[in-house]
Parts: structure tokens; sequence; C-alpha cells
């Protein structure tokens, strides 16, 4: 059997790109169907679709673009695939713990930088976790608002040079002293940058991430053979070693 010359057009978080391009070449190997990803913020991905561009599968960082596409009729049903965790990557020469975290959030001389929110759903998340502390230190949440920078995610935000980590890029120029991301992404940064650091929110700030998965419309059926694979174990595996909480993959692969 020889591969298929028609692609699957995989539309994606940015946060997704190491790991669904680990799956796309073991489905490729798999099933001999090409797929071809195409990442970005989540909310610009949605954006596109809605203006007409081509994507046959959809994969969210959140539930809420998907489920709008759905909605509007482009596609789905929307499936949970996989979850991550908002955490604070932080320059290595800060002080800074779980519990203290908050603290050091809204002290005066320290830069917060976040992603675009309603573009990018890490800075949606961003602004959850501000309302969390609100419950923490009564205020916090028009300070933290008032102070962040919204430094990544939007269409016009400046990228990093070739080959850089976007998260590490902004600490690294001084443009943030704190960014709040993704732990995968974090976690991505501080293997590129060893001197970052990685620190967890405390349970009363956690916030979770729910990533959704769909197939558009009129997608050919190698679009739904590769959302299965990417729900099936072999998916979910990859998945979980990108350090997402693979919600599909059996108890004893956990």
């Amino acid at each position: 059997m020889t591969v298929q010359d028609i692609p699957v057009v995989v539309f994606a978080a940015g946060s997704l790109e190491a790991p669904l391009n680990r799956i796309a070449d073991s489905f490729t190997a798999a099933f001999h169907d090409k797929v071809q990803p195409y990442f970005g913020p989540s909310g610009v991905l949605r954006q596109e679709i809605e203006w007409g561009e081509t994507a046959h599968v959809f994969a969210s960082a959140n539930m809420e673009h998907p489920g709008a596409l759905e909605a509007e009729g482009g596609g789905g049903p929307v499936a949970l695939f996989a979850r991550n965790a908002l955490c604070a990557l932080a320059r290595g020469d800060m002080t800074v713990t779980p519990d203290t975290l908050l603290d050091v959030l809204l002290k005066d001389d320290i830069t917060v930088g976040i992603s675009t929110p309603k573009a990018d759903p890490s800075g949606d998340y961003a602004l959850a976790m501000f309302e969390r502390a609100e419950a923490v230190a009564p205020g916090a949440a028009d300070r933290l608002k008032a102070k962040a920078l919204t430094l990544t995610g939007a269409p016009e935000s400046t990228p990093p040079p070739e080959g850089h980590n976007p998260y590490a890029w902004v600490i690294e120029e001084g443009a943030a002293d704190i960014f709040l991301t993704y732990r995968t992404n974090a976690a991505r940064a501080v293997v590129q940058k060893p001197d970052l650091q990685m620190v967890a929110l405390p349970p009363q700030l956690a916030v979770s991430a729910d990533y959704g998965l769909m197939v558009m419309n009129g997608a050919p059926e190698a679009a739904w053979r590769f959302a299965l694979y990417v729900l099936s174990p072999a998916g979910q595996a990859i998945l979980a070693e990108y350090g997402f909480d693979a919600v599909n993959l059996p108890q004893g692969d956990r």
C-alpha cells in the first residue's frame, strides 16, 4: 500500500507541535495517509477556519473554539483528548516557590507575561488564574490584569528567532520576569534554557486546560482515522510522553 497523495490537513494548537508531529509520523507509518499539520494559537486557527481556510481536523487547546465551530455547523462532535495545566516560567535567579508565587507576581517590580486572551487559550487560562487569586488576596485580580503583558499568541506578537523557544526568549530578552504558560511549554523552555525555573501553581490557583478535537465537515475519510488515532492508546501514549494528561490512556499504561 502506498501513502495517499491527499494529506489530512490538521490545524493544531502550538503547544501540541512536538507530540502531534510524532503522532502524525506514527499514523502515516501505520495507515499510509499523509498528514499536514499547521500550528498556531487556537483562537487564531478558529478564525482562519471561519474565514474559509481548509482544515480537516482541528485540535484546540480548549473546548470553546471547536465547540463554537460545531455550533456553527462546521463539523463535530468535539472530543476531549488531552489535558494540560498552567504553570509559571521564571528567571533562574528569582526566589519563588508555589507557596510564594502569588506574592511574587504581585510585586511592583516584577513583570508578568501572558499570551493573548481569546487569540490563545493560554491567555484565557491566565485570566482564570487571576480570578482565582482574587479569593486568596482581595484586589489581586485587578492588579494582575493591569500589570500582565500580552507578549505571545497574537498575529502581531513579535516572533522569536528561529529555533528559540518563545517563552524562554521573552524572559531571556527581559520582556518578562515570569511568564504564565502551559506546563508542557515551560518544560520545553527549561530544556532549552536550563537556567530558567518552572513553578507549579499552588492548589488554590491551579487551572487545568482541556484540549478539544474535532473533524470538520467535508473532511476525507482519513481525517476520521487520524482523529481516532489521536484518541487511541498509541496517540495518547505519545501525548503522555510530552507531559500531557492523556485522558484516554488505559489505566494500566498511566
